[in-house]
């Protein structure tokens, strides 16, 4: 197991902490990570695109002119999709794009991506981060003397005091550990956690 030093916010080391293996030393795959992310990306796409088409249009159904005799096309109501104004033929309906990857797939890749962070030293671990009051002031205080400027902060649990100064500072975003994903852990350059959120992580990814 890896051991890691947990720090307060002061950046004062206060103990240690040994990290599974199976989660914190497992070989990242660039494929299995790839795929996830797509996945994540995929279904927070919109995919609320939309057009009206022939029976969506607000006209008459009534034919333009009768079908022979006058010299000119074939004609039949206002709505036709050959007329300005008209119904789209193949344009887009509102659609989820969103698929699901294997769970045993999803898992590894969340493991791969937590191994990343430690293996690049870019992994702290906090024994808490308690705010008295909802104050970003003091929220950058603590950050600045972490040294950390871009960073994922997992939680354990719901920190409305921590959740609300936070929210207003670029580049930092606070995440409960039920939450965690790949695309957020690879998104900001450090990631720390709270030394209670390890024990839910743990929970989740080793049962």
């Amino acid at each position: 197991m890896a051991v890691v030093d947990v720090v307060n916010i002061k950046g004062e080391k206060v103990s240690e902490r040994q990290l599974h293996d199976e989660l914190f030393n497992v070989p990242a795959s660039e494929s299995v990570l790839h795929e996830v992310v797509v996945m994540q990306q995929a279904g927070r796409r919109a995919g609320s695109a939309s057009v009206k088409h022939r029976s969506d249009v607000r006209g008459s159904s009534r034919k333009l002119f009768r079908q022979k005799g006058t010299g000119r096309a074939r004609r039949g109501d206002i709505k036709s999709p050959l007329l300005r104004g008209g119904g789209s033929t193949f344009g887009p309906d509102p659609r989820s794009y969103a698929y699901r990857l294997p769970k045993k797939v999803r898992k590894l890749a969340l493991k791969m991506a937590l191994s990343s962070k430690l293996k690049g030293q870019q992994l702290l671990v906090l024994d808490r981060m308690d705010l008295e009051e909802i104050r970003t002031r003091d929220f950058v205080k603590i950050i600045d003397t972490l040294k950390i400027d871009n960073a994922l902060i997992v939680t354990d649990k719901q920190d409305k005091n921590l959740e609300l100064s936070s929210r207003n500072v670029p580049n930092i975003k606070i995440l409960r550990s039920e939450g965690l994903n790949v695309y957020d852990i690879l998104k900001y350059r450090n990631l720390v956690l709270l030394e209670p959120a390890i024990n839910e992580i743990e929970g989740r990814l080793l049962s």
